[in-house]
């Protein structure tokens, strides 16, 4: 048998446990080796019984000191029960409906018994044990995987395909890790580091080999993030030969931050040296990464190039034509909208006016990446809220001219850490400083009791002209236990008879959305209630307070965005997190918003409490995913592995010297879009 044979052939697999495998990605015997355990039970720790813990479960060698005994206690139950003793104590051991065990314990003989432990008035109970002769040692007796299942897989499934993996693994297996890497950090060989940390003889064992797959899931992404660095380094951006940005400085009716200053120089700069820009823009929303964007587009268009701004929603991309058409109008530039909803003709004009160079600036959405839509000259491709695009949208937009600039944009700020991996192709800019004069929305985060006042202050809130978002976490109802719009809004226009309530959601009609969500921008609805579909590109200045339902439910980051939506005008706007009644973790991570307004501090919370899933399930970002890493606590980690990537394509930019770690990056960021590296 080889690694690459099906796991089809692993006897005991059939059709069906082997579907069932694919499920999990696992085809091949190779595959099931890289289908790591999540974690670990140490049965080698023998625990005396005057010692166990109640609700852990541990391991115990005694000696059985009476036949067992079954009884029935009701309709389909029956229990057994059995008392062991080592020098130390009795414990008696409780099973469920497992009467058979009373012919396999014998009197007089000591096992091994590894189950959870419940402490009673006469002492501990183990309930429903594993259990084998002391020295068999086949479950018991060693540390004992658990690997990810699916519904109708069980651990021995795992467990049989594993062994059959390990069993083909050849003496001398091929390592792409280098030698002098393996070295310095101290790496166990491939072949040996697999059979550690599937089959570890102790806690130790399963650590290191850990650390070593950890270590090599960041070192491949860091070099193939360096080798597509080096893929954009080695061509020549779009020659814009004046960069001067007097004029637009001028024509702004408010001085830009700081920060703001700092990430224009840098695009500039990277310009200036005749490489492709490929920058993302990070900062909260209201940070003004607009003006970034506007600003690289003006030079574009300068320059008698073209630039593209891509929006994720029609309602956003509306919103920058507004903002910067007169802006450009007042530089004497042309500026165009495109968008799915417009007419035919008008649709059909606006292409045209592209391709013919007609427009200088072209502000729009999906409808961009349409085969029929043709630049003249596209010199600056610009994609706001960019993880709600794909790497191949992305691509396909900078594809509509010759080596395009590219910036991205996200409001979203994640940690420095996560940024290394997810942005390593790109440079980053933070810009962390809000514009002068807007205002810190207060921030509360409170219990059930509240929603009296919460309604009532909804309603002042109202009456004094302002508006309020609703944001809950279902559509309809659903989850046991959690807030929906639909039956939010019937709540509010029952309670608030007075009061313009509308709904909108995830399945709301593109075009009705798009109605309602002009209708409260245009001040035509005081109570606008929904799902996170208003997360991003909703800009109501009159918008004042941000109620959201269910807040535990949401990650921090997802909640500060929220929090994004109001503040925008120069009334004192309010946001209200419900959820703070629902433990102690709960009312903890809405604390962090209460008591912060920065996007980077929260973020940074979010991945220490939540994990990296939040960053990767709404990011497509098309790179490898992580299956064993765990970004908030293997930090160092990642940062070790980043440091001898970068010493190593410092020295060997193409990794010609080291052409199995060069196969298997390719490999591996083939199978997630990213193609060739040359």
């Amino acid at each position: 048998m080889k690694l690459a044979d099906s796991v089809r052939f692993v006897r005991g697999v059939g059709p069906k446990k082997a579907e069932l495998l694919g499920r999990l990605g696992i085809a091949t015997l190779e595959d099931a080796l890289l289908c790591y355990p999540r974690g670990y039970e140490d049965r080698t720790r023998v625990t005396p019984i005057r010692r166990l813990l109640d609700g852990e479960k541990q391991c115990v060698h005694a000696v059985v000191g009476a036949p067992p005994r079954t009884a029935h206690i009701r309709r389909g139950m029956d229990v057994t029960r059995c008392v062991v003793y080592d020098e130390s104590g009795a414990l008696t051991l409780q099973f469920f409906n497992q009467s058979y065990v009373a012919s396999s314990l014998q009197t007089g003989q000591e096992y091994a018994f590894f189950g959870k432990i419940r402490a009673e008035k006469r002492g501990f109970v183990m309930l429903s044990p594993e259990f084998e002769p002391v020295g068999a040692a086949q479950c018991t007796g060693r540390v004992l995987p658990f690997y990810p299942l699916t519904a109708g897989l069980h651990q021995r499934d795992l467990y049989r395909v594993t062994d059959a993996a390990l069993a083909a693994l050849p003496g001398e297996m091929p390592d792409f890790l280098p030698a002098r890497v393996r070295a310095q950090q101290g790496f166990a060989p491939l072949g040996d580091a697999l059979r550690a940390i599937h089959r570890p003889q102790d806690m130790q064992q399963a650590q290191q080999a850990r650390r070593r797959m950890v270590f090599e899931e960041f070192f491949l992404l860091s070099c193939g993030m360096g080798l597509l660095r080096a893929r954009r380094s080695g061509r020549c951006g779009a020659k814009l030969r004046d960069l001067s940005l007097t004029a637009f400085y001028r024509a702004l009716p408010f001085a830009l931050t700081g920060a703001q200053q700092r990430a224009i120089e840098a695009c500039t700069l990277d310009i200036a040296a005749g490489r492709p820009l490929s920058r993302l823009i990070q900062g909260d929303v209201g940070s003004g990464k607009t003006m970034v964007a506007a600003a690289l587009c003006y030079l574009a268009a300068k320059n008698g190039r073209q630039a593209v701004m891509m929006a994720p929603t029609e309602l956003l991309a509306q919103q920058h034509m507004q903002t910067l058409q007169p802006l450009y109008g007042a530089l004497g530039l042309s500026c165009g909208l495109l968008t799915g909803s417009l007419g035919a003709r008008q649709k059909r004009e606006t292409v045209q006016a592209i391709e013919a160079g007609e427009l200088s600036v072209v502000i729009g959405t999906h409808a961009l990446l349409r085969g029929d839509v043709r630049f003249r000259d596209l010199a600056v491709a610009v994609v706001d809220e960019q993880h709600r695009f794909g790497v191949q949208q992305r691509a396909a937009l900078t594809e509509k001219g010759e080596n395009v600039h590219l910036l991205v944009m996200s409001a979203t700020p994640i940690p420095r850490t996560l940024a290394l991996l997810l942005y390593g192709d790109l440079d980053v800019s933070a810009i962390d400083e809000l514009p002068p004069g807007r205002q810190k929305v207060k921030t509360y985060a409170v219990g059930e009791r509240m929603r009296p006042r919460i309604d009532a202050f909804i309603d002042r809130q109202c009456a004094e002209g302002g508006q309020v978002y609703v944001v809950c976490p279902l559509v309809g109802d659903g989850e046991s236990g959690r807030t929906s719009a639909e039956h939010t809004a019937e709540r509010l226009t029952a309670a608030l008879p007075h009061r313009r309530v509308a709904l909108v959601h995830g399945r709301t009609k593109a075009a009705e959305k798009e109605r309602i969500m002009a209708a409260f921008a245009g001040g035509r609805v005081d109570i606008l209630v929904s799902t996170t579909v208003i997360e991003v590109g909703v800009n109501v200045p009159n918008a004042t307070l941000m109620v959201v339902e269910d807040g535990d439910c949401f990650g921090l980051s997802q909640l500060h965005q929220l929090r994004g939506r109001v503040g925008r005008g120069a009334r004192q706007s309010y946001c209200v997190f419900y959820g703070a009644d629902r433990g102690e973790d709960a009312r903890e991570r809405l604390k962090t918003l209460v008591h912060t307004d920065n996007g980077f501090v929260i973020a940074q919370k979010d991945l220490e409490m939540r994990g990296a899933g939040d960053f990767f399930g709404t990011r497509q970002h098309g790179l490898p995913p992580m299956k064993l890493a765990d970004l908030a606590g293997d930090t160092r980690v990642l940062e070790q592995a980043r440091r001898m990537a970068d010493a190593l394509l410092a020295a060997d930019p193409a990794l010609t010297e080291e052409p199995q770690l060069r196969a298997r990056v390719e490999k591996l960021f083939a199978q997630h879009g990213e193609g060739s590296f040359n």
